[in-house]
């Protein structure tokens, strides 16, 4: 051949490479996926960090006669870093993160890897139940919980008007009822249930043939639970460290309600509070310490989890899981101690915040002192500022309906979204593309929710144009901005969810259809979507449980016309009106129970497969 038809022939042979790349529908989705991730994620995350050293138009006065507003500074970092004011702004507070975050980390893991343990590999009775009421505890928002330990413990001392349990008489001392031991004990019985899905699912995909080897071999069962059992869980248990100390050093709710009487202040309400009085700057390098201190903890769980593999479940083999027996002693004595945990840590807040919803005044429990006016009193001046009950109030309506719309609008597209980002990082695995997309899915949790929404604010609060067209206009105060920031703020929930999902379809099947001539869009449609609806619909109550009860993220985005039911609640609570604030968080619950328990009933929802993977 000659070297010009050699040329030609290696030059047609590219143009053709490149053609099959480029009309890959699959390169497309990914190629979109990537920019949008990078626009919605990375952009954001940049304009965060440069403008912690951009001079603000209030501090100009500090720099002298000739600063401008937009030049370069260290005045923030300076500030944060190394001032006089460093002790009172970050050090105490990062101490006080760093504490939160560790103990809740170690309380939760312990709690939560039991329970699992309880009811996925031991003949515990009443699993049905226990499955369910197990997973309460993530429905119902950590500030709930803090309102009915406030109920039940607060002092007349700090608290104003007595809890339950000083109006009986007792003397409860002010670090039970407020600081560190409160805020440690709410957040635990809070986000024990990530460890509970993450190693629950785990331990639902190991063969109890590999425990029963170690049995024939002698082993007892302490051993075979260590040398066996644990290592095979301990990557979704080093999952679970990174997102409840995650999510616990970035909490707003928990610590504005159960710090602030004592003036226990944290990195996250210090950046709240910097952020409500425009200190955005100090806010946001606050929030990138927050982001380092995370990235740190990823990084060091990543060494110790190391390399493994991931195998689909969906196949022709089955596997074979043998319940252990707890013994004809410990099995009534462990049932017996749970049901006392479910009663004390999960329906007893509920029924406290009924009780102190019907309340007229607080810290007096009489019967004469019961009411129905929170829920469906007509407006009285001397009461609650003479405001109706929440059914008669237009204000909760009206944010009833931005939840009810905030959540069915984002859990549709959350879950669609999520899902084509998991059927991505699931056929990328190993590849550059699947790493890279998993990456910036994952960004997003690394940031604190107040931070993120802070973000979102300050970046579409303009128009964003380009070569001088508006691409996007300014989306301050609108329903969309609202939508936007929680999509994409759990897109690292929905992205796991649909990854797990993605992982059980074998690719056999896709290969096998390819063999018979069906595109990319048809097996989609007749093979992968078919076999992954029921997580489909685990997905979708995953992101509609965090949507319902999210109020760090939306904070300082609300407006008069988009308030939904968290805030609403937060409203009223630091208005004086607790009882009003407790009504909302009841409405909140029971809508985000029964959806999930119709779910779970009609549509074989369960939230542990939407954590696996």
């Amino acid at each position: 051949m000659r070297p010009k038809e050699e040329n030609y022939s290696k030059s047609k042979r590219l143009k053709n490479q490149i053609k099959a790349v480029v009309t890959n529908p699959y390169n497309v989705i990914v190629l979109i996926a990537i920019l949008l991730l990078t626009y919605l994620i990375v952009l954001p995350l940049l304009d965060m960090i440069s403008s912690t050293f951009e001079l603000a138009q209030r501090d100009l006065r500090v720099m002298g006669p000739d600063a401008e507003v937009g030049q370069f500074t260290l005045y923030y970092w300076q500030r944060l870093l190394a001032s006089e004011l460093s002790m009172s702004m970050l050090i105490k507070p990062l101490i006080n993160s760093l504490t939160i975050g560790v103990c809740v980390s170690v309380c939760a893991i312990a709690l939560g890897s039991v329970l699992a343990w309880l009811m996925v590999r031991s003949d515990l009775p009443c699993k049905r139940f226990f499955s369910l009421a197990v997973i309460i505890p993530y429905m119902i928002p950590s500030w709930c919980k803090s309102q009915a330990w406030l109920s039940m413990f607060k002092t007349a001392r700090l608290g104003g008007a007595p809890g339950f349990m000083a109006s009986l008489g007792f003397d409860v001392p002010d670090w039970l009822a407020y600081g560190p031991v409160a805020i440690i004990i709410v957040l635990t019985l809070h986000y024990y249930a990530y460890t509970y899905l993450l190693v629950s699912a785990a331990l639902n995909s190991i063969n109890s043939e590999l425990e029963e080897m170690g049995e024939i071999q002698g082993a007892g069962k302490a051993m075979i639970l260590r040398r066996i059992t644990l290592p095979l869980v301990l990557p979704a248990m080093l999952s679970a460290v990174i997102l409840t100390f995650s999510k616990a050093i970035g909490t707003f709710g928990t610590i504005n309600y159960l710090g602030s009487p004592v003036q226990y202040y944290t990195l996250s309400s210090q950046l709240y509070m910097n952020s409500k009085s425009l200190n955005t700057q100090t806010a946001f390098a606050m929030a990138i310490i927050m982001i380092c201190i995370a990235s740190v903890a990823v990084f060091i769980n990543q060494k110790l989890i190391g390399a493994r593999k991931s195998y689909a479940t969906i196949g022709g083999k089955g596997g074979r899981s043998t319940l252990i027996g707890l013994g004809r002693v410990g099995r009534p004595v462990i049932t017996a101690l749970l049901f006392v945990f479910f009663a004390v840590g999960i329906i007893m807040p509920i029924l406290i915040l009924i009780m102190e919803s019907c309340m007229l005044k607080e810290g007096t429990y009489s019967l004469s002192n019961f009411t129905l006016h929170y829920w469906i009193g007509d407006p009285d001046p001397k009461i609650m500022e003479g405001m109706p009950g929440i059914f008669k109030n237009p204000d909760f309506i009206k944010a009833l309906l931005n939840s009810a719309r905030l959540t069915l609008v984002n859990g549709i597209f959350g879950t669609i979204f999520g899902q084509i980002l998991g059927y991505i990082c699931a056929k990328g695995r190993g590849k550059f593309h699947g790493k890279l997309v998993e990456q910036l899915v994952f960004i997003p949790y690394l940031i604190p929710s107040v931070a993120f929404g802070g973000i979102y604010l300050s970046m579409f609060s303009q128009p964003q144009t380009l070569f001088g067209v508006t691409l996007v206009p300014s989306l301050y105060g609108t329903f969309t901005l609202l939508t936007l920031v929680s999509v994409v703020k759990h897109l690292p929930f929905a992205s796991r969810a649909g990854t797990s999902n993605m992982l059980q379809i074998s690719g056999e099947l896709e290969e096998a259809a390819t063999i018979e001539g069906a595109g990319f869009f048809k097996r989609f449609v007749k093979i992968v979507f078919p076999l992954s609806k029921g997580g489909f619909i685990s997905g979708f109550m995953l992101i509609f449980v965090s949507i319902m009860k999210e109020l760090d993220l939306i904070i300082l985005i609300m407006t008069p016309t988009t308030s939904t039911l968290p805030y609403l609640a937060f409203q009223y609570q630091n208005g004086n009106s607790p009882q009003a604030s407790n009504c909302v968080a009841i409405v909140m619950f029971s809508i985000v129970f029964l959806v999930y328990a119709l779910a779970n009933i009609f549509g074989d929802a369960d939230l542990a497969k939407s954590m696996a993977g």
